[in-house]
């Protein structure tokens, strides 16, 4: 049992500094897809010109607001990830702690309110990073990359 725990141990190393190499390479794969969204959704705002506002930016100014808001959006996503991971751990502690004492309702009743908490952050967190691009009349659903 103890060797196949360090045979998974060793398998997840080797996956973290694999994944770290290659981060680059996904990096400007990434790039390139939000250079070709933004650069599609600039001649649908010329196209369309539902939006005077960005109608009436030059290029230059419209593919900097719409790059910098798609960025905002991968940092605000890579954020909320972590915060939601962070929370997660704290809620599984807290359960196991609770879960302890109280045995296994009280462990549940602990990770279902966990559960609610963090859809909650999930929800507001999500709301907060697309606010400023809304506001603006961009559609966030175009700049997205998954």
């Amino acid at each position: 049992m103890i060797v196949l725990l360090e045979v998974l141990a060793a398998l997840g190393l080797i996956g973290v500094v694999l994944s770290y190499f290659f981060r680059g390479r996904r990096e400007a794969e990434r790039q390139e897809v939000i250079d070709r969204r933004v650069e599609a959704y600039m001649q649908t705002i010329r196209r369309e010109g539902g939006n005077s506002e960005l109608a009436q930016m030059g290029d230059l100014e419209l593919r900097d607001l719409l790059l910098s808001g798609a960025r905002n959006l991968r940092i605000q996503a890579e954020r909320r990830w972590y915060i939601l991971l962070g929370g997660g751990a704290a809620a599984l502690l807290a359960a196991i702690a609770i879960g302890t004492e109280e045995g296994t309702r009280g462990f549940g009743i602990v990770l279902l309110i966990a559960a609610v908490v963090l859809y909650g952050l999930n929800e507001f967190l999500g709301r907060r990073a697309r606010e400023p691009l809304v506001s603006r009349g961009i559609d966030v659903e175009r700049l997205r990359v998954e």
